[in-house]
């Protein structure tokens, strides 16, 4: 396991990761069709640049960083996509946040061809990925998971075995509908609070010093004094990983009233012209729907 290969390294996320594993003693290949100059830096320090995923089939495992199961499955099953030129033996490690179908399908066609599909969703921020401090949360079968365990570890502080093979994306979901739930509770808090005429910073006050409190609820609350980059994940990202959760207490038979709820609350927000911003323009939202001006 040294020769490693990446697609998604000029993304926010990737390349940090993708500086880690180099960093850390591994040989690194990353596929990039546009956007060379975000990876100058890994190939100034010997990385190989290939033109398409296809170009990566014969490294020891490929790590996919991409938004979610449609740029998946296209850098995978795609023109010159990865499984074209996959040699058998290939770890292929999804660190996207994907939906738990596609990735099953995914799973089967890897099968089929000889080559291990892992799913490896990230935690945290860009931030982290450029300290190598990520959460990660792998669904792979033990033997996998100890030999992929190395190059998590390039990018990762902490790495959590979740399961069998699809477990890390169920996982990753579940932990993404319960934080997009508390962000979107606290905006649609802070406007009910202003709206009937008590200051929202007297809330934070309150809930700081409470078992409420938490990094996410202090990440909104910035958005006070006008700091809306305290949480950043693209608000449309959030959409995204929201729809895939409902997709999927829905494929389970579990009814989801509140997972739908923070869905089309976010949903909204998108609509009203947010969705490129990140999750605390939640805020911004409920103050255009209201009428009422509570942050700086």
């Amino acid at each position: 396991m040294k020769n490693i290969g990446f697609i998604g390294a000029s993304g926010m996320m990737g390349h940090g990761m993708a500086r880690n594993i180099q960093a850390k003693g591994f040989s690194l290949s990353v596929s990039v069709n546009r956007n060379r100059d975000a990876v100058a830096d890994l190939a100034a320090l010997g990385a190989t640049v290939v033109d398409s995923p296809a170009g990566l089939g014969s490294c020891d495992a490929v790590l996919i960083c991409v938004t979610g199961s449609p740029q998946v499955e296209a850098v995978m099953t795609g023109p010159n996509g990865l499984l074209s030129a996959a040699k058998r033996g290939l770890i292929i490690i999804d660190t996207s946040t994907s939906e738990p179908e596609s990735t099953a399908k995914l799973a089967a066609l890897c099968a089929a061809a000889g080559v291990v599909y892992v799913d490896a969703p990230l935690g945290r921020s860009p931030v982290q990925a450029e300290e190598g401090k990520l959460n990660t949360m792998v669904g792979a079968t033990a033997e996998v998971f100890a030999q992929i365990q190395p190059v998590l570890a390039t990018y990762c502080e902490n790495i959590f075995h979740v399961g069998g093979p699809g477990a890390g994306h169920i996982v990753k979901l579940l932990n993404n509908f319960v934080a997009q739930a508390i962000c979107t509770a606290t905006a649609e808090a802070f406007t009910v609070g202003a709206k009937a005429g008590v200051d929202p910073a007297e809330l934070v006050k309150v809930v700081s010093a409470g078992p409420v409190n938490n990094g996410l609820f202090q990440a909104m609350a910035k958005t006070l004094g006008g700091d809306f980059e305290g949480l950043k994940f693209e608000l449309d990202n959030a959409r995204k990983d929201l729809r895939y959760y409902t997709h999927l207490a829905e494929m389970v038979n579990v009814p989801s009233f509140v997972g739908e709820a923070v869905h089309q609350s976010l949903a909204t927000a998108s609509n009203l012209g947010f969705g490129g911003e990140y999750v605390p323009s939640l805020v911004k939202a409920q103050e255009k729907l209201t009428g009422i001006k509570f942050t700086l």
